[in-house]
């Protein structure tokens, strides 16, 4: 189906793109072939026709920006999803570390290819600064477990509310984010209903935070989630939250009928 796709744009794409539908071209019968946006990206091989880079980066990795305790936290973490049996043979542990892209498309199959073609210039509101370290340096591990997601997140100077100190709506906007990305892996596709924060402590400028997310419940297409920002020590809490998501049909996001 994928081959298909590519076939006919990259038809339309030898004539620039000229009176391309891409609705049209995007079925409901092909919906049903692309995976959720977060599953794995399909390999280069299957989409050979097309003239792009065949793999998004990964912005969760450490990078120079990273302060000595984000690094610490990132390993501690990393070391979790890796286990030793019996034998002492290292297996899959419970925890998986998530990659983030600057575009939540890309983790469809064929994703990244799409994400060239639909509203290319659009860009993830936390990856949409190119400077590291500037704003939003975060990295998110998830329990499937016991559906549960932890995020290190080390805010950046261009994140300042009150002087000196991150802005409330930067914090608020981690919640949605790693609230999400927790509902979103254990129910397909979300969007936010509602986002209920109460900020007890105020967090300065370039502090690493932890951001802990558990499922509260889940009611038909309607997704419960609870959250507490704390220090990295987790001696001190910084704000605490309660989501609603509720699960969506991604055709209409593409301009099909659900």
């Amino acid at each position: 189906m994928l081959g298909h796709i590519a076939r006919r744009l990259g038809h339309q794409m030898s004539n620039g793109l000229k009176g391309m539908n891409l609705p049209h071209v995007l079925t409901k019968e092909t919906h049903r072939h692309l995976q959720s946006p977060f599953d794995t990206i399909c390999p280069v091989s299957m989409m050979s026709l097309w003239p792009f880079s065949g793999k998004p980066q990964d912005f969760s990795q450490p990078n120079s920006s990273w302060s000595p305790e984000m690094v610490r936290l990132y390993e501690h973490y990393n070391a979790l999803c890796d286990a030793e049996n019996e034998n002492g043979e290292k297996k899959r542990g419970p925890w998986r570390k998530l990659p983030s892209y600057d575009r939540t498309i890309k983790y469809a199959t064929g994703g990244v290819h799409l994400s060239k073609l639909v509203q290319a210039k659009a860009r993830l509101f936390t990856r949409c600064i190119e400077e590291e370290g500037a704003a939003f340096e975060y990295v998110a591990f998830l329990n499937k477990v016991e559906k549960t997601c932890v995020c290190v997140f080390q805010a950046g100077h261009l994140l300042e509310g009150a002087p000196g100190h991150l802005h409330g709506g930067a914090i608020a906007t981690m919640i949605d984010t790693v609230t999400g990305t927790l509902a979103g892996y254990l129910s397909g596709p979300v969007m936010t209903a509602y986002l209920n924060t109460n900020y007890r402590s105020p967090v300065p400028l370039g502090s690493v935070l932890l951001i802990h997310c558990a499922l509260d419940r889940i009611e038909g297409k309607k997704i419960f989630v609870n959250c507490k920002v704390t220090s990295s020590d987790e001696s001190k809490l910084h704000t605490e939250a309660a989501a609603l998501f509720v699960s969506i049909n991604i055709g209409p996001l593409f301009g099909t009928q659900s």
